[in-house]
């Protein structure tokens, strides 16, 4: 007697049913925790820089109306009845924050930290357009910002900052400034004229804000705005490579907010050195359009990817897990890439973002195209508009703000103002005993360029010498979905790693040859074993 269908199914279901238990479902697979560090600090983190005393600065605007963080007495802006904070500094090492106090608008402003560790901010809207905004560092909460009136040559708002290997910052762009200049003026008080920028403009939306820019290995800067990218010679002021245009040819800058990074800069040493930039996420061409009529067009759902050392180079585009806007990507300590934060449909500007995508995802550039992507477990806050994220020493992920309306809105609306931060650790962190931990040498260690040095560490298991790794990371302005100055370098090792004894080793690594590599300034060490990071600690190179 044959068996029949029903029975065979019968047979064959519990075994299935517990085979399927042992696959991973994407929920089972993701790693990553949040936690909630403060509900609020008075202002919605809008701007974020971590600094060399692993204190994070942070601003809004000074015309959102009143914050919830008050100023002390005799810390009021001159001229102004508002008495609140828009700006604060937040203390990682014991969870607090402080209000600052910024004289003139901030909004949508860009900045870089300067060779000597100060945070140099320029720029902004209305009356806070051509100031130049200084920040340095202290210990004893005594420090504030200090402005220079007129420290721009143009009105700077939404462009985009570098620092260059002479020391300088660069400022490209902005709101109907084809142009860039250099900070500060005692070398070089000129504008230059960028045609490039009034190319990539598109009438009535623009596409070109916020430029992607990163210091090339030759020395020259990669600016890419809109869809299309350029090598420019910026002391020269001169073009002297034009890439090919994005696959599909829609724009991935502000207001379609894709995000951007220069990947790990490996094998420094090498005579012919690659560098490549990975874009991803953004707005189709037309969304702004239909989302002011209401409409929001789904985000892109795609990555290209060039080598932009290459004679002749191309773009490849790759698949993300979700499409995403608005969102952050943060170079992570093992050299992957964390794309955290944004939304799955519409655009940047005011209201007109929807489907919050909570789910970050770590994206491996060694790894093969459709292997590359990684879920991670997913927040409870929407981080939409003006939504920020910076990577900490200790290897986490700071998230801040969130504000997609004109002032402070916190009831009544699709999504409130967001006042909290939170830390996000990546999947590297779920086993703390597997993380290895730098003994020597201290914080704050001065290096110089070409520098042969030990660092010693302790590992709790075995040492797969094939997978440890040094890397230098300098810390990056973030804003508007794009981090600037974000830069990794694997440092190359020296000879074979000593075994000193009680699970401690020791690895002689070198730093980089130029600035043109590592421009001068404060960057986070990290020892990684099997892409776990140690905590970073600071050095200096110059």
């Amino acid at each position: 007697m044959k068996p029949s269908l029903i029975n065979i199914l019968s047979f064959l279901f519990p075994i299935i049913l517990f085979l399927s238990t042992l696959l991973p479902s994407p929920t089972d697979a993701a790693g990553g925790r949040w936690q909630l560090l403060q509900p609020s600090i008075g202002i919605s983190a809008m701007h974020m820089q971590l600094l060399n005393n692993d204190r994070v600065v942070v601003f809004d605007r000074t015309d959102f109306g009143l914050s919830n963080l008050s100023l002390a007495v005799g810390k009021c802006p001159k001229n102004s009845k508002d008495c609140t904070a828009h700006s604060a500094e937040y203390n990682v090492a014991t969870n607090t924050f402080r209000p600052l106090t910024v004289q003139t608008n901030v909004w949508c402003s860009s900045g870089s930290v300067m060779a000597d560790g100060t945070l140099v901010q320029t720029g902004g809207s209305f009356e806070g357009e051509r100031r130049v905004r200084l920040f340095k560092p202290c210990s004893d909460n005594t420090c504030d910002w200090q402005e220079v009136d007129l420290g721009l040559a143009n009105r700077r708002w939404y462009a985009t900052n570098h620092i260059l290997p002479d020391g300088r910052e660069i400022i490209i762009g902005g709101r109907r400034q084809f142009n860039y200049e250099f900070y500060p003026k005692t070398i070089d008080n000129k504008v230059y004229d960028l045609p490039f920028l009034a190319q990539t403009n598109d009438k009535g939306i623009e596409n070109n804000l916020y430029p992607f820019v990163f210091l090339n290995v030759d020395g020259n800067l990669f600016v890419f705005a809109n869809n299309r990218a350029i090598l420019l010679d910026y002391v020269k002021s001169q073009v002297v490579k034009t890439y090919p245009q994005i696959p599909g040819g829609d724009p991935r800058s502000y207001p379609s907010s894709g995000s951007a990074v220069l990947l790990p800069l490996k094998n420094i040493q090498a005579k012919n050195l690659e560098a490549e930039v990975l874009i991803c996420g953004g707005a189709p061409k037309g969304s702004f359009t239909q989302a002011m009529k209401g409409k929001f067009i789904p985000a892109l759902n795609t990555c290209a990817r060039i080598k932009i050392t290459d004679p002749t180079p191309n773009w490849v585009v790759e698949t993300m897990p979700s499409a995403r806007v608005m969102g952050d990507m943060i170079l992570l300590p093992n050299g992957n890439v964390l794309l955290i934060n944004g939304a799955g449909a519409g655009t940047a500007s005011w209201e007109l973002g929807r489907d919050p995508v909570l789910t970050p995802a770590i994206y491996r550039p060694g790894n093969i195209i459709g292997s590359r992507f990684e879920l991670q477990n997913p927040t409870t806050i929407p981080r939409m508009y003006h939504s920020t994220a910076v990577l900490l020493r200790d290897g986490r992920i700071l998230v801040g703000g969130s504000n997609p309306h004109s002032g402070y809105e916190f009831t009544g609306v699709l999504f409130p103002t967001e006042l909290s931060l939170e830390a996000f650790s990546p999947s590297y962190l779920d086993n703390p005993n597997l993380r290895p931990r730098i003994v020597l040498p201290a914080s704050q260690t001065k290096l110089k360029y070409s520098q042969r040095f030990s660092v010693r560490f302790r590992l709790t298991g075995k040492l797969d010498p094939n997978s440890l790794s040094t890397t230098m990371v300098s810390p990056s302005f973030t804003t508007h979905a794009f981090s600037m100055n974000q830069r990794l370098l694997v440092l190359p090792t020296i000879g074979k790693v000593k075994n000193l004894g009680k699970s401690t080793y020791q690895v002689d690594v070198a730093t980089p040859s130029s600035g043109i590599l590592a421009p001068s300034g404060y960057y986070l060490l990290f020892v990684v074993h099997r892409e776990i990071p140690s905590q970073g600690i600071w050095v200096h190179i110059n």
